[in-house]
Parts: structure tokens; sequence; C-alpha cells
């Protein structure tokens, strides 16, 4: 057997039963958006919201339990858990791939925890081929997180009115050596530094801590529950994105299919994150493809690094992604990063 043929045995997911409508947004935004802009601007008519006992860890534990499920693997021939859950979690400080590795009975396995904002599992999908490949002990990977950082949303910030899609969820992979269905190929991924800081949650943390807030920002976390994502530093953020960011991806995916040995020409399905519609169909458009060659992901928003996992589910569910289907999946994420990875789905020829 080739030992570098890594295949994605399957998946699982957890999509919380809560959603948010369009009209919900509309209302949270007190006026400033209408349920007509929510769909046709930002591109979603719902989007699922984390119930009582949504946790981070706890869909990912639920997300893992499907997949195994699903793919009828034995918990304890895992060897390793890569956990891509967000950070925002139950308890701090605790490892997410832990606890799920013991929810599922993976006794055999150890877990790591991963974090790349939105791009983490297109970086996990490379993590776990090349450590399957580069170490023999490892035959089998669950990739597998959760996901709600729609918790850090204020729907009264113009700021982050494009991160109003965030949702709740969680996913998993199984991907085993020598597995001759749904090979990982190629990826390609790039990380810009200079946009480190422009995003992100501002208290917190060692230099906000919470116990030092000023009245009225302690007075803001106790009536909402949360602290809030926010906007840093708004105009470089949106003239460094206006400039890199569609190079950056196209680049990404060339260079995935270029260590695959393919071309854009090959390309026959696209997974990508969820996005404002407009940016959907140019990036379809440059790549050859129809809609009928992808999914849009308007009945979920977006669920940082599950949206790859849905995806997946959705396109197998409406019949678009299919054997002897060249898949690129695509993600990007604040920090700022851009990923692509190549899979071809269905038997290994």
């Amino acid at each position: 057997m080739n030992k570098d043929r890594v295949g994605i045995v399957g998946y699982g997911l957890y999509i919380p039963e809560t959603y948010m409508s369009a009209e919900d947004v509309a209302v949270a935004t007190n006026g400033q958006w209408t349920a007509d802009a929510v769909e046709k601007k930002l591109g979603f008519q719902k989007k699922p919201v984390p119930g009582d006992n949504d946790g981070t860890q706890e869909m990912g534990a639920r997300a893992a339990q499907d997949a195994i499920e699903r793919t009828g693997i034995d918990p304890m021939d895992i060897d390793l858990i890569l956990c891509i859950g967000e950070e925002y979690k139950e308890y701090p400080l605790t490892t997410s791939g832990i606890y799920i590795q013991e929810q599922i009975g993976a006794r055999n396995a150890w877990s790591i925890d991963i974090q790349q904002r939105c791009n983490t599992t297109v970086a996990a999908l490379k993590m776990a081929k090349d450590m399957i490949i580069a170490d023999e002990e490892i035959d089998t990977v669950m990739i597998v997180g959760g996901y709600r950082n729609g918790d850090f949303i204020d729907y009264n910030d113009p700021a982050v009115s494009f991160m109003f899609n965030l949702g709740a969820g969680a996913g998993a992979f199984i991907v085993k050596r020598n597995h001759d269905r749904n090979l990982i190929l190629g990826t390609h991924i790039m990380t810009d530094g200079s946009l480190a800081r422009d995003a992100g949650v501002l208290l917190g943390g060692t230099e906000h801590p919470i116990e030092k807030l000023p009245e009225e920002e302690l007075q803001k976390v106790r009536e909402t529950g949360n602290l809030t994502l926010r906007v840093f530093e708004p105009e470089h953020m949106k003239d460094r994105l206006n400039e890199v960011s569609m190079p950056n991806w196209f680049t990404c995916i060339d260079k995935a299919l270029a260590k695959s040995g393919y071309t854009r020409d090959d390309l026959t399905f696209c997974n990508v994150l969820h996005f404002k519609h407009s940016m959907y169909k140019y990036m379809l458009g440059e790549l050859g493809l129809t809609e009928d060659q992808s999914v849009y992901l308007d009945q979920y928003g977006h669920i940082g690094q599950i949206d790859q996992f849905i995806a997946v589910h959705e396109g197998v569910e409406q019949g678009k992604l299919k054997d002897g289907d060249l898949m690129v999946i695509i993600a990007a994420g604040i920090g700022y990063v851009w990923g692509a990875t190549i899979v071809k789905w269905g038997p290994a020829e």
C-alpha cells in the first residue's frame, strides 16, 4: 500500500435545535438592519444558536459520537484526536480534546487542541495527514470540535456586522491511513501577521483583565453575560483585506492544486465557508464552477471552522458532492489566515 494515502472515512455533525432567523437578527440590531438586508447582504436566512446544554466541548463530543455511529469505527482504534474546537468553552484552561476523548471512550488515543480560528479544520486536515505519514504509530485520527463564538456578537456594533452570521455547532472527521476513499491531497496555508490584532475580544485577557474593567464595562458584562468580539483597527483591517484577501485565497487554492497534481480546470466541487453571496458567486466564477457544484450555507450562517463539515454533509445529502469529484476545501480566519485543501472524493484511482 502507498504509505502516503490518507483518506477521510466519514464525518459527524451536531447542530443545535434553536435558530435565530434573519428577522431575529434585524430585531437585535434595533432597526439598523432589516430582515431583507440580512438575507440579501449578509447571505443567511437563519443560523443555529446554542441551547442551554450546548457548550463548546459538549457539542464537540456529540459530533464525535455522531462520527463514530456513521462510520462504525471503534473508539479504541482512534490513535490521535486533533481538537479544532474554539478557545471559548465551558471552562478556560481545560483541554477540549481530552474531554471529548473521555466522553467517547477513545482511551488509546492522545489528544491536543489546535487553534487557527476559522481555518483550523483546513490546518487539521494537513496535520492529520502529515502526522500519519510521519509516525507509524498513528493510523486513525479524529478531527473534532465545537464552536459558539456568536455569543460574542454585539448586534448594535456596526463594525462587526460582517460577523452577524456567526452561529453554533460542531463537526468531526475520521481520517485513516491507507483508506482508499476521499484522499486528502495537497494543502496550502498563508498567514498575515499585520492583521494579528485587528479583531478579537478586547477584554478579559492579561492586557485588560475583567477584575480591572471600568464600571461601565463591568455593567455591560453583567447585563449581557458576555464580553464582545470587536474590530480594533477597522480601517486597517478593511484596507488590508481588500488588498490581499482574494489574491491570497486564490494563491492557496492554486498552490494546493499544484501540490496535488491538478489545476483549476480539474475542480468539480467547492467546499467554502459562509460569506456574503456576491463574494461566493465571484469565487465560483473564478474557479469555473457553478452553484450546482457547491453548497451555500444560507440555512446555517457561519459556524467558524465547522462550515467545512456542514458543506460535506449538505453536498452529499443534496447529491452535489459525488464519487469522482475533486473538491477544494477553502477557509479563512481572523488573525489573518487563508487556507485550501484538495480532496479526491470517492474511491481512489
